[in-house]
């Protein structure tokens, strides 16, 4: 009983060696020693594969987290989750101090006044913008282009998406017309089943084109969202400022020696000199901030003719949906009219039976009646029965065709 004891003490202890190794191990936040795996990585601080294009053309795979594309495009984190591709955003066009940020359809990117980050991906779409856009900026390396660096990657991003979105309302085009017709000359259960799925994939379509519709109409509405778009504006807004304001600040100071006295004439030279340098730096801000004014007023107008060439794209590709829309409801309307009119057919042959079932019920009451075994003067004729069928009979006869007259004298059904 005591070794037991002795035993289960022993073992409870930590060995000395053990706590030696186990100090040299990392504690997690929890407190615990941890065991670091190479294969293992924290989630959410993963690097991703993203595609530079700079300026002339050039393209480059890095490999970037979240915080470095942060610091490196100045973005609030928020604004990376459009660019997730594990979420589903819809289509965003958002304008940032020193960034652009794009989500057009599969086209997901970042857009600066030297450079355009591109997400890397295997999509069709993101290899013919990044083919596209080096193609175009290395034709015109030495060429003066009136559109600059931003505008030009986001113009080809608004081209491509709307190319594409065109290209699958035509596609879609050209599958459901002959669907729909079909569907209009036979009503069945597999034609049925393929509009069905055309016209919610029509939706599905016609959502999509309606956001990068509304996008871009949202951007046209808002000046002070398409001023803060051009980048290589205030680039060199912020450059010529920084540039002019230390020039005047540099030619204004002057170095005084602390051993030599200072006289009052030189204090008012200097005070005078020193408000003369705070008043030309303050017209010269002011005279830079009305030339940025008016400048940027004529690129809000240059960027507005931009959005607006592909808002009339986009416009023309989402009236071409809302016609698919209202040939599938004209479709609809009609398939609704033969229902109704093969159901009115069977209405009508509904009643005609039932005036004919009226007017057999009644002669086989007849018929019944003298089928019964009673006494009666009228069977020592042998060929009373038979005139007596022959009555009844031209009796329902004429009460049935009486029921015709009276359906269509309240026009039921034409006869």
């Amino acid at each position: 009983m005591g070794e037991s004891d002795n035993y289960y003490f022993s073992s409870s202890q930590p060995d000395s060696t053990s706590l030696h190794d186990m100090r040299g191990l990392p504690l997690d936040m929890h407190g615990t020693h941890g065991s670091s795996f190479p294969g293992m990585k924290k989630r959410g601080h993963g690097n991703r594969s993203w595609i530079k294009i700079d300026q002339n053309g050039n393209s480059k795979i890095l490999e970037l987290d979240k915080a470095k594309i942060m610091r490196r495009c100045s973005l609030p984190s928020r604004d990376l989750r459009l660019l997730d591709p594990l979420f589903i955003y819809p289509s965003t066009i958002l304008g940032r101090e020193k960034a652009i940020v794009v989500s057009l359809e599969q086209i997901r990117c970042i857009i600066t006044s030297e450079e355009v980050i591109l997400m890397n991906s295997l999509d069709r779409s993101v290899l013919q913008y990044k083919s596209e856009l080096s193609k175009r900026l290395q034709m015109n390396k030495d060429q003066v282009d009136d559109l600059p660096f931003e505008f030009r990657a986001l113009e080809l991003a608004l081209e491509l998406t709307c190319m594409s979105l065109d290209a699958q309302v035509k596609e879609l085009e050209m599958e459901i017309y002959p669907v729909l017709d079909e569907l209009a000359s036979s009503i069945n259960t597999l034609n049925l089943e393929r509009a069905r799925r055309l016209k919610g994939h029509l939706l599905a379509l016609t959502q999509r084109v309606q956001k990068v519709h509304d996008e871009i109409e949202h951007l046209m509405d808002d000046d002070g969202d398409m001023a803060e778009m051009y980048l290589t504006e205030k680039k060199q807004r912020s450059e010529a400022y920084s540039l002019g304001a230390g020039q005047n600040l540099s030619g204004g100071t002057r170095v005084v020696s602390q051993s030599a006295p200072a006289s009052p004439v030189a204090s008012t030279n200097g005070a005078f000199r020193l408000q003369r340098t705070f008043s030309s730096i303050v017209s010269s801000s002011k005279q830079g901030s009305l030339m940025s004014s008016s400048s940027a007023g004529e690129n809000i107008e240059q960027l507005e003719m931009l959005l607006e060439a592909y808002f009339v794209v986009i416009g023309h590709t989402l009236s071409k949906l809302r016609s698919l829309k209202e040939y599938i409801d004209d479709t609809e309307d009609l398939i609704n009219i033969k229902l109704g009119n093969v159901q009115n057919q069977l209405i009508q042959f509904e009643l005609l039976l039932t005036a004919a079932n009226f007017v057999a019920t009644i002669f086989a009451v007849v018929t019944g009646i003298f089928g019964m075994n009673f006494a009666a003067s009228i069977f020592d004729y042998p060929s009373a029965f038979n005139w007596v069928l022959v009555i009844t009979g031209i009796g329902c006869a004429f009460m049935y065709f009486s029921f015709l007259f009276y359906f269509r004298h309240k026009k039921v059904f034409p006869l």
